[in-house]
């Protein structure tokens, strides 16, 4: 038996729902929230099912998954324009006065166009000499949490949900952004500095898409479940290989690579999707 949950931006109306059931060849559906979500029951759920519905309604978020799948007890996700609205690095090189060209690389290298740890390490090098004090400048006038972040976070270890964030950015950013949402595990890189100013170097080892996919393994590990049990997000192609390790891998308002490859793709809505996706109604999500 497979669950497919429909997320509505704004709304989900009943004709939505009928025109998916049809696609689906199933009549059984229930509404998690009325005019929201709803979940739909199929015993076999044809290859381009998924793909029909989201050509047919671009305004509904889809996600399809075995019922006995649904249960999740890992997340891990991306940090930069997946949980935060922005790419540090890029606001960052903007108080170097390098962001345009800096911006060019990063967008090349989450299409996954450029190798990841030569770009991270070339962008790097063009911030050297850069004072310590633009990372908090930039922490404080140029970085906002996802709509949705807070309660997505809350509500998953309300549900005892481990949850990990995991970075190709840098830890001076993703602390303060994972302390602050409330994650239980933070990975990212780590900028070099001397005498207050960045040396342009970037420790090693690199987090880089393996690393991504070798945390979530090793967190799957630790709570004694299988990868089956994780829930991935991310937006660029440096997520690509713990979406596709993770039982329900997601792609966020991604670069076209991701999200060809991941299970279900967030196209409209803000990241309380994934609640609805988990079968959450709204009267059991967290500071909403």
């Amino acid at each position: 038996m497979f669950i497919v949950t429909l997320v509505g931006t704004p709304e989900l109306s009943s004709q939505d729902v009928l025109a998916a059931s049809e696609i689906l060849a199933s009549r059984d559906h229930i509404w998690i929230d009325s005019g929201q979500a709803a979940d739909i029951e199929v015993s076999a759920l044809a290859p381009d099912g998924v793909a029909r519905i989201e050509a047919a309604l671009p305004h509904v978020d889809v996600f399809a998954q075995p019922a006995s799948a649904r249960h999740r007890r890992l997340f891990v996700a991306d940090m930069d324009s997946t949980m935060i609205q922005a790419e540090c690095i890029d606001e960052l090189a903007d108080f170097a006065g390098k962001k345009a060209e800096i911006a060019a690389v990063t967008e090349a290298a989450m299409r996954g166009e450029l190798d990841f740890e030569a770009a991270l390490r070339g962008r790097v090098e063009a911030l050297e000499g850069l004072e310590v004090s633009a990372i908090r400048n930039c922490l404080d006038t140029r970085i906002s949490y996802t709509p949705g972040a807070k309660t997505l976070i809350a509500t998953l270890k309300a549900e005892g949900i481990r949850t990990c964030l995991v970075s190709g950015g840098f830890h001076s950013f993703a602390d303060p952004v994972g302390e602050g949402l409330g994650f239980d595990v933070i990975l990212a890189n780590r900028l070099e500095t001397a005498a207050g100013r960045l040396t342009g170097v970037v420790g090693s080892p690199i987090v880089d898409s393996a690393a991504k996919k070798a945390l979530l393994l090793a967190e799957s590990e630790g709570l004694g479940v299988g990868a089956g049990q994780a829930i991935a997000i991310g937006d660029g192609a440096n997520d690509l290989d713990m979406v596709k390790a993770a039982g329900l891998g997601v792609a966020y308002h991604a670069k076209p690579k991701l999200a060809e490859a991941a299970d279900a793709r967030i196209r409209s809505g803000d990241l309380t999707v994934l609640l609805y996706a988990l079968g959450l109604e709204k009267s059991r999500w967290q500071g909403a």
